[in-house]
């Protein structure tokens, strides 16, 4: 990661505030439909209620290069749901005692493409994961080849299930991945205190 790059903690209140900011994050570097990113931002916010919320950003020169969040996964949530449906539709009922019953549930990680390839997604994995209380940590990515997935093989995460279609997308496949806490390989957790760059962290 560049020395100008800063990771900030947000507290949820300041994170709600922010989601407009991490939207445009989002959108340059998933490049979804527009129509598509209200129903985003208001997810993102309701996420900020959940228990256990904890939201990372990567700051380059007083803006926003990189996000991420995460909060305790438990029964109720529809993540955690259909997920556990999947793993029991498809023989592999073995894994949700073992990733699934205390999981940190990882929602987003981005990195807009100006400052990929630089360390940013991994330091943000890592500082998103340092120090909490969960004993796996779960996520869901696009299937086939991609950075984002050789970053988690990369710090300890594996595949429990293939070719997953969530409800609403059947032609937009997922692998669900799930590691044990704490992540292996480098990282560092993210500095104390207030954001400069943020009016506020709550």
């Amino acid at each position: 990661m560049a020395a100008s790059t800063e990771l900030r903690e947000l507290a949820p209140p300041a994170f709600t505030h922010a989601v407009p900011a991490l939207l445009e994050v989002y959108e340059a570097a998933m490049r979804p439909p527009p129509e598509q990113l209200p129903g985003r931002a208001a997810v993102m916010g309701s996420h900020a209620d959940y228990p256990g919320f904890r939201s990372v950003v990567a700051v380059d020169d007083g803006r926003p290069v990189g996000f991420a969040y995460a909060f305790h996964g438990r029964e109720g949530q529809w993540w955690h749901d259909v997920v556990i449906e999947g793993l029991h539709a498809h023989g592999h009922a073995r894994h949700i005692r073992r990733y699934l019953a205390d999981p940190l549930e990882i929602a987003e990680v981005h990195v807009h493409p100006d400052a990929q390839n630089r360390g940013v997604g991994r330091s943000l994995l890592h500082a998103l994961c340092s120090g909490r209380p969960e004993r796996t940590a779960v996520l869901s990515t696009r299937s086939g080849p991609s950075a984002a997935r050789h970053l988690y093989r990369s710090c300890g995460f594996v595949e429990v299930l293939e070719s997953f279609s969530f409800p609403g997308t059947p032609d937009q496949p997922f692998s669900i991945m799930a590691a044990r806490l704490p992540l292996v390989g480098p990282g560092a957790p993210p500095p104390r205190g207030r954001s400069p760059w943020w009016p506020w962290t709550g």
